[in-house]
């Protein structure tokens, strides 16, 4: 079990190989969450740290503009084969990992 403040940048983004990913360029990774919390979970970040949407700055730009669309283009994939989606970030005490990283979701909520 990981104890640490940023999963992504400590587990997740060195190890790629042991992800379901979703998509993958030099700025940002997309992958099916590794403890899903409902039924279609996938989980976008920036490959690079941004502690949270509320810390992006004007020098992540090009960044956070690729990481949106990227949100964006799996919210419709999940939408259209789902019937449903749903975008979510965390700020603050909400936000397990202190990395900005962007949850795509549908269906049922899972049980812990």
């Amino acid at each position: 079990m990981y104890a640490g403040t940023d999963f992504y940048c400590d587990v997740a983004i060195p190890r790629t190989q042991k992800l379901d990913v979703v998509h993958e360029s030099h700025e940002v990774l997309a992958f099916h969450h590794t403890r899903p919390h409902w039924r279609h979970h996938v989980v976008v970040v920036p490959k690079r740290h941004i502690g949270s949407f509320t810390t992006i700055t004007q020098d992540d730009e090009v960044v956070a503009r690729e990481l949106f669309e990227v949100v964006l283009r799996v919210a419709r994939e999940v939408e259209e084969e789902y019937g449903e989606a749903a975008v979510l970030t965390n700020l603050g005490r909400y936000q397990d990992s202190k990395h900005l990283h962007v949850h795509v979701h549908a269906g049922p909520k899972r049980d812990a």
